[in-house]
């Protein structure tokens, strides 16, 4: 289980299942922000109590309307959780070096969802997603920029890309000219023709400009790290999904004819083979197949989807169209192919891809981008200033000297306290730069940037990330609430954990202590010896009936029954042999206690029951009942506490914005 959730859902429990008491209540009509109630010196204000509320009304009838009597126990419940919060404060288990570990954890997780990021991540995800419902077929041109190339170079690529366009848009062959033209080495074979694919599988600025044409279209030319491209867009169709296939592979010889040949009347003759009704193709792969990775298991292939296999392999296998129907030979670049349609399925649904959908994001040129926005957003938002003459200064230091002498120069500069960056006011220096640089909490990869400029760069990024998770925990108030929430119900637990439930476990002489003092709470009902037997197959219950019926309990029944049967049919039946309590077990309740053999019917089951001695009611002993015990002393342990935090802090209800709230809740 999820521990964020866990501490959610014991928050919850912790609020819906205090004890309930009643509470001194008074009118507070303070002005201004007006608080729902006071415990110490602390206000508490209605948005957390309806927020809490609200969640404890999801495990209930969201649809019934909240009685004035559940009102006033919830009420009672959040001012017991608000309690327990309280005094986990003046414990001071919020300042534990434990807890500050556990609830930054959760920081990080929680403040997720907020954040530019997320947003912007969420909307490339489902984009991605979107594009995915469709498969596109296109052709391109690429023009790779030479080595080393300056500017002037760049501009005669793209000159040259403007020129082959329109060449083509004045009736030239768009795949003749990629024939000719394109640096693209598979042009040659495939004169520019890409087959069909879908969102993820290209190059992101490629997939962007490749989807946002029209059938026919061509496009401008578009950079990538490969060059200039120019796409033409052939088809686009709906996504087919995904296919399971297998296949029998006989292996070619490029620029052999001989062994072509004989290739083409061994994969003719196996076809012929396949046709026959007695054929199996298991045996014929297992036979002949030459892919050596598949023969022995069927020629089965992983699932595969359109763009993820060669085009020749792919089209004939999505032609498919019958579970079972057989392709006739197809040739690719590793031999002859017959292929079997196993399986197909249509795209999955978003929620069972978006985890997929995120780790190629993430790996790809789309995660820069997202990046370069939320940079850009988080600058336009936080009002972030740059001191441009200091930058310039900072990164010719550092082109000119190396680190550490960098360092030292920068060192004595009387500027080294001048601001640097601005956010919303709040200055960093040169000399929180230099802090940070020399720091071991972050990793900076240099990439295509200079060491300065990379730093400078990732100075920038977490400083406005600073700056937008503290903007979140001043302005928004889902947020606060979330983050509030989680804080309090860490504190619970801690506090629980240490007061009540821990303490009740390990309490040997508190629990004999509560026994003692409430053994009317722990007493048997009237119990019997008895054998419960509950078929498992029906073909066998005649004989075990036989065998039953005119038995008399005894302790070795239960092995002489499974000796004569259970040896040679071990599911045959399911056998319990105990002490019950008659009235609350769910077989012996359905009997009648004048019979020592019974035979029942539950759920269309049958059960036969040997009933042995009765034992008359009585009390239970502190072994028996142990289990039991603990779970009531953590619960008077649990009431204490709430009745001694009562007594020990001063609670003030502000009448009227209670029945403000009542009046909110009920929509009177």
């Amino acid at each position: 289980m999820n521990i964020k959730y866990f501490y959610s859902t014991l928050l919850i429990l912790a609020f819906s299942c205090s004890p309930k008491a009643t509470i001194k209540q008074e009118d507070n009509l303070d002005k201004g922000p007006v608080s729902l109630l006071t415990i110490g010196n602390e206000d508490i204000y209605a948005d957390e109590f309806l927020n809490i509320l609200s969640k404890n009304r999801t495990f209930q009838n969201k649809e019934e309307l909240i009685s004035k009597e559940e009102f006033e126990d919830n009420f009672n419940l959040f001012v017991n959780f608000k309690l327990k919060v309280k005094e986990a404060e003046n414990e001071g288990l919020d300042e534990l070096d434990e807890f500050q570990k556990e609830f930054s954890m959760f920081k990080e997780d929680l403040i997720r969802p907020f954040l530019i990021k997320n947003s912007l991540q969420e909307g490339e995800l489902m984009k991605a997603y979107n594009r995915m419902q469709e498969v596109i077929k296109a052709s391109h041109i690429l023009l790779q920029f030479p080595s080393n190339a300056n500017r002037e170079d760049s501009v005669a690529v793209f000159r040259m890309a403007e020129k082959l366009k329109s060449e083509a848009e004045n009736g030239a062959d768009f795949n003749e000219l990629a024939f000719e033209h394109s640096d693209d080495p598979s042009a040659k074979d495939n004169k520019g023709n890409l087959g069909y694919f879908t969102a993820l599988q290209m190059v992101y600025q490629f997939e962007d400009a490749a989807y946002r044409l029209q059938t026919g279209e061509i496009s401008d030319p578009i950079s990538t790290e490969y060059g200039y491209h120019l796409i033409k867009l052939e088809d686009r169709k709906p996504n087919p999904g995904e296919i399971k296939v297998s296949h029998i592979l006989i292996r070619t010889q490029s620029n052999d004819p001989v062994v072509e040949e004989r290739a083409l009347r061994k994969v003719g003759d196996i076809y012929s083979e396949l046709q026959k009704p007695e054929s199996v193709w298991e045996d014929v792969c297992t036979l002949y197949s030459e892919d050596m990775g598949t023969k022995n298991s069927g020629g089965k292939l992983p699932w595969i989807s359109v763009g993820s296999v060669i085009p020749e392999f792919e089209r004939v296998a999505f032609n498919l169209s019958e579970l079972g129907e057989i392709s006739s030979p197809v040739k690719t670049q590793y031999g002859y192919h017959i292929i079997r349609l196993e399986d197909k399925k249509p795209i999955a649904p978003y929620e069972e891809m978006e985890e997929m959908i995120k780790s190629k994001i993430l790996r790809d040129s789309r995660s820069t981008l997202i990046q370069s926005q939320v940079i850009a957003i988080q600058k336009s938002r936080y009002s972030f200033q740059e001191n441009e003459k200091l930058i310039d200064s900072l990164n010719q230091i550092f082109k000119s000297a190396p680190r550490k002498e960098a360092f030292e120069k920068i060192d004595a500069k009387s500027w080294k306290e001048d601001m640097l960056i601005s956010m919303q006011g709040k200055e960093k220096s040169v000399s929180d730069l230099l802090i940070f640089m020399n720091s071991n909490d972050q990793i900076v990869r240099l990439g295509n940037k200079e060491y300065f400029n990379a730093w400078y760069d990732k100075f920038v990024e977490v400083n406005l990330n600073d700056t937008e998770e503290k903007d979140l925990e001043a302005n928004n108030k889902d947020y606060q609430m979330i983050l509030k929430e989680y804080r309090d119900g860490i504190l619970i637990f801690s506090l629980m954990n240490q007061k009540v439930w821990q303490k009740a476990l390990e309490d040997s002489l508190g629990q004999i202590a509560y026994f003692e003092a409430n053994r009317e709470k722990y007493q048997w009902s009237d119990r019997y010896e008895a054998l419960i037997v509950k078929m498992g197959k029906d073909s066998r219950k005649d004989a075990v009936k036989r065998f039953l019926i005119d038995k008399k309990y005894q302790n070795n029944l239960e092995t002489r029954l499974e000796n004569t049967f259970l040896n040679d049919d071990p599911l045959a039946f399911t056998i319990q042999n105990n002490i019950f309590e008659i009235n609350s077990h769910p077989v012996l309740s359905r009997i009648t206690t004048n019979n020592t053999f019974q035979e029942i019917s539950i759920d269309g089951k049958t059960h036969f029951v040997i009933l042995g001695k009765k034992i008359p009611a009585g009390p239970k002993k502190f072994e028996e009942t142990r289990g039991k015990v603990i779970q009531d002393y953590q619960e008077y342990l649990d009431k204490s506490m709430v009745t001694t935090l009562k007594e020990n802090y001063i609670i003030r209800i502000n009448e009227e914005e209670k029945n403000r709230v009542y009046e909110v809740v009920t929509k009177k």
